[in-house]
């Protein structure tokens, strides 16, 4: 496995062996509300990914299993394609130097010192290394079971592709910052070069707009979004969560679907 700038050889070989383990669309409004603090936890599950990178796909069928099985529980996966694999012989079309810059500032909060692929990050704070299944799934139940210190209201009027989104945040959101990530759910798509050439790959949660409001003006207040040319609403959805700028620690999440 092939990585950038990192350090990755002991934390690749230990994801590896774990992972190798297993049209437009109408104006409408939908509406989300996260229970008031205490009542729950969640766990938001961020993955760093590529469509260069030979061990991506079984850590993007891992966390789209993860999406299935959540059953109405408070479990988020957003999927990032990172941009420094496409040099390496594929272009991932949904990778963006956003995703690669958001992990490297993960690399600082956590103090390991590199980026790889893949990577999954668990409310902010937590990274999975030396885990196999049962691990993963403990790291999760923790994270349900741990009190929330904040909570986030969402609200969203989409019309066509401009999706406005209107947030509410209450509790503790000291040093806080607003993200809102509209999310691709699934897709598709052949590669023709690099490490997994010839594959089909099949793609869960792919974060496609990552926007990042400032919270120092007020708790609560409008943003607007334009989605890309291929939005169509079904399928799709937002994800917002709140994370402390100091640490990176996620304090709220939520998210509600797209409608076509």
């Amino acid at each position: 496995m092939k990585s950038t700038n990192a350090i990755i050889i002991g934390v690749g070989i230990a994801l590896i062996a774990f992972l190798a383990a297993f049209t437009t669309p109408p104006a409408t409004t939908v509406k989300h509300t996260v229970p008031a603090t205490g009542v729950r936890g969640f766990a938001l599950l961020e993955l760093f990914t590529s469509e260069g990178c030979s061990s991506c796909p079984r850590a993007d069928d891992l966390l789209a299993k993860v999406q299935t099985e959540a059953k109405g529980q408070a479990i988020y996966v957003l999927a990032y394609h990172v941009d420094y694999w496409d040099r390496l012989g594929w272009k991932d079309k949904f990778s963006n130097a956003l995703f690669s810059e958001r992990q490297r500032t993960y690399a600082g909060h956590l103090q390991s010192g590199s980026v790889y692929t893949p990577q999954i990050v668990i409310n902010g704070n937590k990274e999975c290394l030396d885990w196999n299944a049962s691990t993963l799934q403990e790291n999760i139940s923790n994270a349900l079971t741990t009190a929330a210190d904040a909570t986030l209201d969402l609200h969203v009027i989409q019309n066509n592709r401009s999706l406005t989104v209107k947030y509410q945040a209450t509790g503790k959101t000291d040093a806080n910052q607003l993200l809102i990530a509209l999310v691709q759910k699934h897709a598709v798509n052949k590669i023709s070069r690099g490490e997994n050439e010839g594959r089909m790959l099949t793609h869960a949660q792919i974060v496609r707009v990552l926007t990042t409001v400032n919270l120092n003006a007020g708790l609560q207040g409008t943003n607007v979004i334009e989605a890309p040319s291929d939005f169509t609403g079904n399928g799709w959805e937002i994800v917002g969560f709140l994370q402390n700028t100091n640490n990176g620690a996620i304090t709220a999440a939520t998210s509600t679907p797209l409608n076509n």
